[in-house]
């Protein structure tokens, strides 16, 4: 009998500093598709920060330590289409001149998956354990969509949680604003963008709002508190590994200027 693959979880920065509960809620997902789990204890920043700012410098000695922290296993899965995308799409380009790490930068981005797409695309789960009495939307993040083509399969495991019903959003496919550092030096088109997100979740008369990255859940929920909206936010993750934890609250969700949200 062959042994189950080990999968290194990349947990992600905001994962660990602000929602650690859907670093467990992967690991168990993960662990329930019949794969063994493991945290690299010298796991850091993918780099995406610097890499977006045109500081590929600091950007290639962090994903030289992420490189050498990961290659060893059969697969990396991260809850997050927007570090997983690092990885996966933007490590080989680093390092395209660099006979020495580009191999490595492509053997490691070819085994990068995001969590969903892992659990459904590669292990073939169809069902989840996971319970919860709601009335849910999904918000499609744009590097999930675009880069790790994360769509489907979300829709595909939450038609197995009991009690919960799925509602789409008109537009789910549109940005939420947050982009990292976009609503940082761009707060009032931010704030503008996660506006006319929160419109459309109100509009579906769901409850729950749902993603697969935090970064955009932390800046829908930190929109949604200002506002007043009682519409709860939490990762997938959460929901479909039955993990209890609190909806994201606006503590989660630091504002970097009256309006705006990280």
């Amino acid at each position: 009998m062959s042994a189950s693959p080990t999968v290194a979880l990349f947990v992600t920065c905001l994962v660990d500093l602000f929602r650690p509960s859907v670093g467990f809620a992967a690991a168990k997902l993960i662990e329930q598709s019949g794969c063994r789990v493991e945290v690299p204890s010298a796991q850091a920043c993918c780099g995406q920060p610097g890499y977006n700012s045109g500081d590929r410098t600091s950007a290639q000695a962090i994903a030289k330590g992420v490189i050498a922290a990961f290659e060893g296993y059969d697969y990396v899965v991260a809850p997050s289409g927007s570090c997983g995308g690092m990885i996966a799409k933007h490590y080989p380009e680093l390092f395209a001149d660099d006979p020495a790490w580009r191999p490595r930068a492509d053997a490691l981005a070819a085994k990068t998956h995001e969590l969903l797409a892992f659990l459904v695309d590669v292990r073939g789960m169809t069902t989840v354990e996971g319970r919860l009495e709601a009335v849910c939307t999904y918000h499609d993040s744009c590097s999930s969509l675009r880069e790790m083509k994360v769509q489907a399969q979300p829709r595909r495991l939450l038609q197995s949680v009991e009690g919960l019903a799925l509602r789409e959003l008109d537009t789910p496919e549109v940005c939420c604003g947050f982009g990292g550092a976009f609503c940082v030096k761009y707060p009032d088109i931010s704030n503008a963008m996660v506006a006319d997100k929160t419109a459309d979740i109100a509009q579906t008369g769901a409850d729950t709002v749902l993603a697969g990255d935090l970064g955009c859940l932390m800046n829908i929920a930190g929109k949604l508190s200002r506002e007043g909206s009682a519409i709860r936010a939490w990762h997938v993750a959460e929901v479909l590994a039955g993990v209890e934890a609190p909806p994201i609250a606006q503590a989660e969700a630091p504002r970097t200027q009256e309006g705006s949200a990280r």
